[in-house]
């Protein structure tokens, strides 16, 4: 009898050709590695918030955070801690433990939170200037009470500018299309090397696919202040803008110094803004001594020291430069 050659998988049928593209299901595969291996590494930093306010008699509320340090300092959204008196997470380890809110600030619905406890899990923060539209990202966290549940989409959009319910405007918003519900405020949006680019913040109800993140750039910028100070005292001029770039004509007709600058969307009424002549459709392109390329350039300019000091703004008006004094007063709690 004579033995029989059983072929390998590999040798089964016809070799691809070299330098043929990779086959749908294969790409597929990729995508799922790259979206688990992300979700591996963040997850564990992740929690589930509930907070009391006073009067309240159970959970009055909460949301999602994500540990960002070993010693227990997580991130979350102001409108989730606003007023607690006493908090407490839950880890995916399933650990409840107390926390105290360290400070918020609603101008940017952001929050820190110190989770008393050790061995801590911290995700890593990574850069949100990197972030490009159509980059996949990752949303973490507990909507309706389902602790850790994933979603993953796209990058939709950079720059965006969202007023909240409350009536505040948040500028530099992330939109993404990763689907978010009631309970995932606060929790990280995430790229696929498993770092936070985002904290998740809002949706727009009943549209689908329309949801926002708060660069990690301008949270991480906040905690530090809230840490620090446990509050944030900013100047204000009253304006709500965004990030847009500069057309290269303009940027060699008057020897810009940034390729893009900030495009005010409107003025408030009796602000700063409005006392200095800012109109919409202007576009600020520096703050006293300092190049304003964005958002998040201008909001850390206007700071506590900004506060009652007459500056020069310039910014560009049908496509031509001028300069305004303005000055700035502490922004409205």
């Amino acid at each position: 009898m004579h033995a029989r050659l059983i072929p390998l998988a590999s040798e089964a049928g016809p070799r691809p050709m070299a330098g043929a593209p990779p086959s749908d299901g294969a790409l597929l595969d990729a995508y799922s590695r790259a979206v688990v291996s992300a979700v591996e590494r963040v997850t564990p930093g992740v929690v589930s918030l509930e907070v009391r306010r006073a009067g309240g008699s159970g959970p009055a509320g909460g949301g999602s955070g994500v540990l960002f340090t070993p010693d227990g300092f997580a991130l979350t959204n102001s409108h989730v801690v606003h007023g607690a008196t006493a908090a407490t997470v839950t880890l995916s380890d399933g650990r409840r433990l107390p926390a105290a809110v360290v400070g918020d600030d609603p101008g940017t619905d952001l929050a820190v939170v110190r989770v008393e406890g050790s061995g801590l899990p911290a995700a890593q923060l990574g850069d949100s200037g990197a972030l490009r539209i159509g980059q996949v990202v990752i949303a973490i966290g507990n909507p309706f009470g389902f602790q850790c549940t994933v979603t993953a989409g796209v990058v939709s959009a950079l720059g965006r500018s969202l007023r909240t319910t409350s009536g505040r405007l948040i500028d530099n918003i992330i939109q993404t299309d990763a689907a978010l519900n009631p309970g995932n405020s606060g929790g990280p949006l995430v790229n696929t090397a498993g770092q936070v680019v985002g904290i998740n913040t809002a949706v727009i109800l009943p549209a689908q696919g329309l949801c926002f993140a708060i660069p990690v750039n301008t949270a991480t910028f906040v905690a530090a202040r809230l840490i620090r100070d446990g509050r944030i005292v900013r100047g204000y001029l009253g304006i709500g803008g965004q990030t847009v770039p500069l057309p290269r004509s303009l940027l060699r007709r008057h020897g810009l110094e940034a390729p893009s600058g900030v495009l005010v969307l409107t003025v408030e009424p009796d602000s700063p803004a409005a006392l200095a002549d800012l109109q919409p459709r202007d576009c600020i392109i520096r703050f006293g001594d300092s190049p304003v390329p964005d958002v998040d350039a201008l909001h850390r300019a206007l700071t506590e020291a900004a506060v009652g000091v007459p500056t020069p703004l310039t910014l560009l008006r049908d496509g031509e430069p001028l300069t305004r004094t303005i000055t700035p007063t502490e922004a409205p709690a």
